[in-house]
């Protein structure tokens, strides 16, 4: 059985702070705050006061008077325990209740010096349509909206002119789309100095991946060309360490990049500056070497996968384990719905570099018309045994009100994607893999909503289609998304996801060692998986590419080509970040 701590935890998206990683906070802001002052010190969202208390730790040791810590906290209980454990070191007070309810009077709070804070990671599903809409008109936030939203808005408004900002948070804000807002918030209100993503390096039990943000309120006389200090960890499973350490976060600070061991396991971490790029784009790690590289990448650009293709989610059945089954066969032959309309169904487990696995037998009921583009259900009454298997489930199926609320029979799939499509060529990769995995698929099948999907049909030729799964499963492409979006979930796993891959760069598909890539893309997609010649193929094909990138593109529009706009060097340069 649960305990109320973790029932709590789950509920409101709280995690407390080890003592290790808020030490490590505190300490990251000694070189930030003004001397010759007594500190003012809050915590929006204090739980059990380990960040309050570290923050007084450090701080004093290093010679600063911490005059006054202040917390919040929605848990009586839980504000109780913070009180009591602050009420032996310095004056202490803590507020109970809802912050961003009590921040409307945040006056009455007077202005502070640091805020130091570990908000509830709650996201738009769990917030619930009401809460997050009420948020989003509140703070100007745009998207998916989570609570990390919202305490850095009212955070500006907490701290004095030579405030300083200590944010432990989700490092989904770097790369996501969502993120825009947090980022929007750092560029407009705060001076960022320091960024540390902390990736999968478990220090923290959250399900999301930490970061650090170390950030000052924003002058007047702010330097804007002023860099900010970016450095990032991960498990490295197939690296050797360079040298052994006690500490993950003892070694991200000291400006150096290598592997380390700890502990048994070894860590990649990685030193830099913070590349900011264009309005809106992710933020990620820049380094001189990766900037040189990323320079030739650009040069050697033609267009992006997102400016030639039209990148699709799977089907979202929301009730998988009635559409979705591998055992059809075993049903009742009165309930077993007809062949016609039990299609076979790509999963992730089933997709891997260049072509689908054909082992899988999973199907998917999927009662629409494969000629039509838009969804049109078919004429059920010509399919009683699948309608016989359908009333099996109905409760169930009509539960999903959504459905019927969108104007849908209650036993259809909530997203079917384009029905005529699925017969179409098409390249499909999983949304999580630790390595590129773009397939090509031929057998008409349906993709599953843990996959993407690019159609041959939405693009300017077949040519193409082979040149995007040659870059996005070479090695190539797999340094552009580490350098450039960079969002690595555990164990060093990738999501792939649209606004990434979109950002995927091509060659001018007319170079010769273009249409060499094409050409050794189409045999390879034929070639048995794993064998010696695939090998073969596959080498061959990052040598066209690192020649085709280093090749001039030719941007102006030809007969062959979609006429759409091609950005220059220098504008292909910024969309990078």
């Amino acid at each position: 059985m649960a305990t109320p701590a973790f029932d709590r935890v789950k509920r409101n998206g709280q995690h407390f702070t080890p003592q290790a990683l808020a030490e490590f906070l505190a300490e990251r802001v000694v070189d930030q705050l003004p001397r010759g002052r007594s500190l003012r010190i809050i915590d929006p969202a204090c739980g059990d006061g380990e960040l309050l208390l570290a923050a007084n730790s450090v701080l004093s040791a290093e010679g600063w008077e911490v005059a006054e810590l202040v917390g919040c906290e929605l848990d009586p209980a839980v504000a109780a325990e913070a009180e009591v454990r602050m009420s032996g070191v310095i004056q202490g007070k803590v507020h109970v209740g809802d912050f961003l309810e009590l921040a409307e009077d945040a006056d009455a709070y007077g202005l502070f010096d640091l805020v130091i804070t570990n908000p509830p990671y709650v996201r738009t599903q769990v917030l619930g349509a009401e809460l997050s809409n009420a948020l989003a008109a509140r703070f100007g936030l745009k998207g998916r909206v989570d609570l990390t939203h919202a305490f850095m808005n009212l955070s500006t408004r907490l701290l004095n002119s030579s405030g300083t900002l200590a944010l432990l948070c989700s490092n989904r804000f770097l790369t996501t789309k969502s993120g825009e807002n947090i980022r929007r918030v750092l560029d407009s209100d705060f001076t960022v100095r320091e960024i540390y993503d902390l990736g999968d390096t478990k220090l923290f039990k959250a399900a999301v991946l930490p970061a650090v943000v170390i950030a000052g309120k924003k002058t007047e006389d702010a330097d804007a060309s002023e860099g900010a200090r970016f450095a990032r960890v991960y498990e490295a499973t197939d690296l050797a360490a360079e040298k052994e350490v006690s500490s993950v976060l003892e070694s991200i600070t000291s400006g150096a990049s290598g592997v380390v061991s700890v502990e048994g396991k070894s860590y990649k971490i990685e030193s830099g500056s913070l590349a900011r790029g264009v309005s809106g784009a992710p933020w990620g790690l820049r380094t001189e070497e990766s900037a040189q590289w990323l320079d030739g990448i650009a040069e050697g650009t033609w267009k992006t996968f997102g400016e030639i293709a039209k990148t699709r989610v799977g089907i979202k059945t929301t009730a998988d384990a009635v559409f979705i089954g591998d055992d059809w066969e075993d049903l009742p032959s009165d309930r077993r719905p007809e062949s016609e309309i039990l299609l076979p169904l790509v999963t992730h487990g089933s997709v891997r570099p260049w072509s689908i696995s054909n082992e899988s037998a999973t199907r998917v009921l999927y009662p629409y018309d494969l000629g039509k583009v838009k969804r049109e259900l078919l004429p059920m009454t010509a399919f009683p045994k699948a309608m016989a298997y359908l009333l099996g489930h109905e409760e169930r199926l009509r539960g999903r009100k959504y459905v019927v609320e969108g104007g849908r029979q209650w036993f259809e799939i909530w997203v079917p994607q384009r029905p005529a499509l699925w017969a179409q060529p098409k390249i499909v990769f999983p949304d999580i893999s630790e390595e590129a995995r773009f397939a090509l698929d031929t057998s008409g099948s349906v993709i599953n909503g843990d996959c993407y999907w690019i159609s041959f049909a939405d693009l300017p030729s077949e040519d193409i289609g082979f040149l995007m799964l040659a870059v996005g499963n070479s090695k190539m492409g797999l340094r552009f998304y580490d350098t450039v979006c960079g969002n690595k979930l555990y164990s060093g796993s990738r999501r792939w996801i649209t606004q990434y891959v979109d950002r995927l760069p091509l060659p001018d598909p007319s170079n010769p060692a273009a249409v060499r890539a094409i050409g050794l893309a189409r045999e390879l997609s034929e070639t048995p998986w794993g064998t010696e010649a695939a090998e073969t193929l596959r080498s061959r094909i990052e040598s066209a590419l690192e020649e085709a990138f280093s090749a001039e593109p030719d941007r102006a529009p030809s007969d062959e080509q979609p006429d759409s706009k091609i950005p220059s060097p220098g504008a292909a340069q910024e969309s990078l970040f």
